[in-house]
């Protein structure tokens, strides 16, 4: 069977080896979590004695057991509001978990949780992120920390003061974004074992990464980091990110097999990864744009209140900082004003989703935009040029410390309006326009980072505090690769992959520098942190794989050739500079003749060491680390370089409102990318595809919904609506290839890129629909009743 991908023979025969295939242990037992339904309730008792009196009924973990077998998470903050695995004194959220139940069977756990009692005091809950802070009544969640605001950083760059002060026009909006997560088909699962004779707990989950939180668990259960074993599988089901969040269940299930003294599996159904797994941030925000009046943008100031809900939980504050590098986008204005907020509400928590931080910041730069170029009478799209940074200009230090790659961003423009016909489509819109019709034009563009450095984390901390720690950076990958001694190649791979293919490009690539048949590559995906090599950025999200993964395969295999060669060179009585390698083979330049198999020159390192060149160690089992020397701490001006590659895009959509529902058609969606060389356009293409629609669905249909007193509202897909195949309208891609220099092939990544803009081009569009009635779409989703309602409301001013 021939097929495109390497993974597909497995997953489309139903091999694949998922979380809850696995049974690495005999004697699995099963978990069934007890969640509060109240939003802020302080937890009176608790009575587990009926449930543990049941057959089968093997344990019960609660609040009092967690607090005296572990510690609260660490976390990036100054001030810190306990964190643990399981509610200790308050729940905090509807869905926190209360108690933990392990039986025999899922179903004697599920019925044991109706047989606990739970003594609540319900307390006052506050959801708006906005008024958790300047409402004077508003409930304290952590009392022992006196305030919600986790966290309050002003950061300045450049002279945003002159920048207003000098405007022509200030634009202001006020915008909400709201708290959606992403649905993976897998769900959250983890498999813990406590070894009480060797004091190692093993645990096997779905968790792609960052392997940061492998010593935040170890020192949260307070266990020697060696003797925490983290296994992932070789196939996840979808992560998107949420599954970064996944480590405080790693914890809690670890604790509930230490408790119970036999491996515990944990499977999260639908509801509970709708009201308890992750989300993004909610954010309310106030951006003002300082603008000359030939449509100049010089400077921006945000007031922004991000919802982390009722903990601050690792790897946050990246919903505000992770993108700081790029929060120009992709813009030369060097003047910009931060006032942040990061704020604790009775909502549940929140983490790396799709975009991390990027949809929320471009909503906000892009309704701005938009708004200037009306108010300025100037077209849309010729402001966004006029603003653009040349691609003379590259690489590129933004204001806030972001080292952009490379980019043709004026191309990607151009190439955007030739695809679509932007004059015809201007045309088309006054045509509807003059019949009455609701028809609306949008952009949106913005810089998409890819591989995160780790340093930006450090942005939490001021200057001052910063001087008194030891600074956090880096973006690093591993492999390692092993050539047998009949010269077939194994590659392991740290990536975790959740579906993009890593195994087929790694495969391929891999064979292209060996210059051997792919099927003569195995690529091992997974991690064991046991036994396999790792480090602490470790991992798949933010988009890593095409810039530093692929990178670090390539120069490993690179690293197996210079071995190779050597070997080769010492057998032929040739210096290794004299000798070049084609077709598979080591030959001498100018005397093909003399040569050296690929296949020969590994079979020697196995079978005759004491042929190898002096200092040369027998067997071919290379491991390199690569990663990017563009990934440095925060400078004393607060300046970071957040990411380490920096793809562009461009979007523009056609929408038509129907004036009696409210109704939205997007007829038409382009999209043009700037993500580097692209490895593979079938692969980037689903990429995008899927990134594309996981932004409609932020821009048009998803939103965690909680009533004013904090009621969860959308615990099933009956309520929270997610796209699918028939919401989803056509979409036309195109490519501008503008080689990164800090990869080794020139890539970077695409798999976030979509996501970022399509709310804001959304917005942009159905605001230049109804901009006619003096409506503007600053709250997302735009959905069909909102629009109904504001037509409504337009419909009774213009009668008064």
């Amino acid at each position: 069977m021939d097929l495109y991908r390497v993974e597909d023979r497995r997953l489309l025969t139903g091999h694949g080896a998922f979380l809850d295939d696995l049974q690495p242990v005999p004697n699995i037992h099963h978990a069934a979590i007890l969640r509060s339904p109240y939003p802020h309730a302080r937890i009176r008792g608790i009575d587990a004695s009926r449930a543990l009196a049941m057959e089968g009924v093997v344990s019960v973990l609660t609040g009092a057991d967690v607090a005296s077998m572990s510690r609260p998470f660490p976390s990036a903050l100054p001030r810190q509001a306990a964190y643990y695995s399981l509610a200790i004194d308050k729940a905090r959220f509807v869905g926190e978990p209360v108690a933990v139940v392990v039986a025999r069977n899922r179903y004697l756990a599920e019925d044991a949780l109706s047989r606990i009692v739970v003594d609540y005091e319900p307390l006052p809950a506050v959801v708006d992120p906005e008024q958790a802070v300047i409402n004077p009544d508003a409930p304290i969640l952590h009392e022992d920390v006196g305030t919600n605001i986790a966290l309050h950083r002003t950061l300045r760059y450049g002279d945003p003061e002159e920048a207003f002060r000098t405007a022509d026009l200030v634009v202001k909006r006020r915008l909400r974004f709201p708290k959606y997560g992403s649905t993976p088909l897998e769900t959250f699962g983890v498999l813990a074992s406590w070894d009480a004779a060797e004091e190692v707990l093993t645990i096997w989950s779905n968790f792609h990464g960052p392997f940061s939180m492998h010593p935040v668990v170890a020192q949260a259960l307070g266990i020697a980091s060696n003797k925490l074993r983290f296994i992932v599988p070789g196939d996840i089901g979808g992560g998107f990110g949420i599954k970064t969040s996944i480590y405080p269940y790693m914890a809690l299930i670890g604790l509930a097999s230490r408790l119970a003294g036999v491996p515990v599996k944990w499977i999260e159904d639908r509801q509970e990864n709708l009201s308890a797994s992750s989300s993004g941030t909610d954010r309310v925000s106030e951006v003002e744009l300082a603008a000359a009046k030939d449509g100049t943008i010089l400077g921006i100031r945000m007031k922004i209140y991000d919802n982390v809900g009722g903990y601050f939980r690792p790897p946050e504050p990246g919903c505000t900082f992770r993108p700081l590098g790029n929060y120009v986008g992709g813009y030369s204005f060097r003047n910009l004003d931060v006032d942040a907020y990061i704020v604790f509400t009775n909502k549940s928590l929140t983490g790396p989703n799709r975009g991390y931080g990027c949809p929320h910041l471009y909503f906000g730069i892009e309704r701005v935009v938009d708004e200037m170029a009306q108010q300025l009478g100037l077209d849309p799209a010729e402001v966004r040029r006029r603003n653009l940074i040349p691609k003379s200009a590259f690489p590129y230090r933004t204001p806030t410390g972001g080292l952009y790659d490379a980019g043709d961003y004026e191309a990607c423009l151009d190439k955007l309006l030739d695809a679509a016909d932007y004059a015809g489509l201007r045309r088309l819109q006054a045509e509807a326009r003059a019949q009455g019709r609701l028809l609306g034009i949008g952009f949106a563009m913005g810089v998409d980072p890819s591989v995160s450095n780790m340093g930006y984390v450090d942005i939490a901390a001021s200057a001052e505090e910063r001087k008194h720690r030891h600074p956090k950076s880096g973006a690093t990958q591993g492999t390692t690769i092993q050539v047998d001694d009949l010269g077939k190649v194994t590659v392991e791979i740290s990536t975790t992959p959740q579906g993009q293919s890593h195994e087929t490009m790694v495969r391929r690539h891999v064979a292209k520098e060996f210059q051997i048949p792919e099927h003569e590559v195995m690529v091992i995906s997974g991690m064991d942190t046991a036994t396999r090599g790792w480090t602490i950025p470790s991992g798949s999200y933010s988009s890593r794989f095409a810039s530093i993964g692929i990178s670090s395969a390539v120069v490993t295999a690179r690293k197996v050739l210079e071995k190779l060669q050597r070997i080769a060179a010492h057998q032929i009585e040739a210096n290794a500079e004299d000798l070049e390698y084609v077709d598979g083979s080591f030959r001498v330049k100018g005397a093909p003749e003399r040569s050296v198999s690929f296949r020969h020159a590994a079979g020697i390192a196995h079978w005759d060491p004491a042929s190898l060149p002096p200092g040369t160690d027998p067997g071919i089992y290379v491991t390199h680390y690569h990663t990017m020397p563009t990934a440095l701490p925060p400078d004393d001006q607060d300046r970071v370089n957040s990411s380490n590659t920096y793809g562009f895009m461009v979007d523009m959509c056609v929408v038509e409102i129907d004036r009696e529902t409210g109704e939205i058609q997007v007829q038409k969606y382009y999209g043009v990318h700037d993500s580097g060389v692209i490895l593979d356009h079938k692969i980037a293409e689903g990429q995008i595809r899927g990134s594309f629609v996981h932004g409609l669905g932020g821009a048009m249909y998803e939103e965690m919904s909680y009533d004013a007193d904090g009621a969860f509202l959308t615990g099933s897909f009956m309520d929270y609506l997610c796209p699918t195949f028939l919401e989803v309208p056509p979409l036309e891609t195109h490519y501008v290839e503008t080689p990164s220099p800090f990869t080794v092939l020139g890539s970077k990544g695409i798999g976030e890129s979509a996501t970022e803009t399509v709310p804001a081009c959304i917005a942009n569009a159905v605001t230049d629909a109804l901009r006619p009635l003096g409506i503007e779409v600053n709250e997302l989703p735009v959905t069909p009743s909102k629009v109904w309602g504001w037509l409504q409301e337009a419909a009774v001013h213009d009668q008064s």
